[in-house]
């Protein structure tokens, strides 16, 4: 039983999530580290899947790993690698192994990677994917041959509600949602006007979509102008890099921003809770997940 399930279907507790960390190596030494650092806060992690484009353990292995020490894996799928039937087999192994939450995304491009001259697959996009996975929920591959007993999938995916064109987020928030998402991990926006838009026209149409809007908490300004520069989707309005920017201690101003953008997204319509992506890694997740009234697992 998928406990991010039941408590995203069944309760009204806040839901918090996380990413585990790309796993390159150190074995299982850095699986348990990284468990024991994002354990007591979160209800399930994510179990990335060559994110950016970047070869790594891959979602499978990482998402057993986590869940073999007690860690509750959302595990992703991209399309950008692998065709149907290797997707399929990504589902059905995650599901020998008792995992059952599910992302599945499109992926980024590979020029976004460090081999940009990779062939890309791209057989299916995500709302295909998401179709493929309910299909394999109620019993069939998607040729039609019977899966006996079906997988218990619980379904999500990614959308991002910051980038334009603003009202067609929406509609394929939506597209997801019919194809089968139960809940969308939405990118980080640092628009809140975006996301309060984004997150009413979901609710008007699909009050029962589960959204978990991101929040990074990041050291100064320097990251911002980064996400800004580098990262596709991601803008940083220029007079909120200039509060950072200009703050006489940055690592404060930031995390003050980055509280102000989690308790705002807490509360609009549709949301029940929150993704975070730290990427200060010192104290400051303790401190971030308290103030928002976390409070931790022994």
């Amino acid at each position: 039983m998928s406990q991010l399930r039941e408590k995203l279907e069944n309760t009204q507790d806040l839901v918090f999530t996380a990413e585990f960390p790309s796993i390159d190596g150190g074995g299982m030494a850095s699986v348990e580290k990284n468990v024991a650092r994002l354990a007591p806060w979160f209800d399930a992690v994510n179990a990335t899947d060559n994110p950016a484009a970047h070869a790594h353990a891959s979602n499978t292995t990482t998402a057993i790993a986590m869940k073999m020490h007690g860690l509750e894996p959302i595990m992703q799928i991209v399309c950008r690698d692998k065709n149907r039937i290797a997707i399929q087999a990504d589902m059905m192994g995650a599901s020998l192994h008792g995992i059952t939450n599910l992302s599945l995304l499109t992926g980024d491009d590979v020029t976004a990677g460090d081999e940009p001259e990779a062939r890309r697959v791209f057989d299916i996009d995500s709302a295909q994917a998401i179709n493929i996975a309910r299909a394999m929920a109620t019993g069939t591959y998607l040729s039609g041959r019977a899966i006996k007993p079906a997988p218990d999938f619980y379904i999500g995916a990614v959308e991002n509600s910051a980038a334009p064109p603003f009202d067609y987020r929406i509609q394929r928030a939506l597209k997801k949602h019919r194809a089968g998402a139960r809940f969308l991990q939405l990118q980080i926006c640092y628009h809140p006007d975006r996301l309060e838009a984004f997150c009413k026209g979901v609710a008007e149409v699909a009050p029962d979509l589960k959204l978990i809007p991101t929040i990074v908490i990041v050291k100064g300004a320097k990251p911002l102008g980064f996400m800004h520069d580098k990262v596709p989707g991601i803008d940083v309005p220029s007079q909120t890099l200039a509060r950072v920017q200009n703050a006489s201690d940055q690592s404060e101003e930031v995390y003050a921003l980055t509280l102000e953008l989690a308790q705002h997204a807490l509360s609009l319509p549709g949301v029940r809770g929150l993704h975070i992506t730290d990427f200060r890694h010192d104290d400051s997740l303790a401190r971030f997940m308290s103030d928002l009234g976390r409070t931790p697992r022994n």
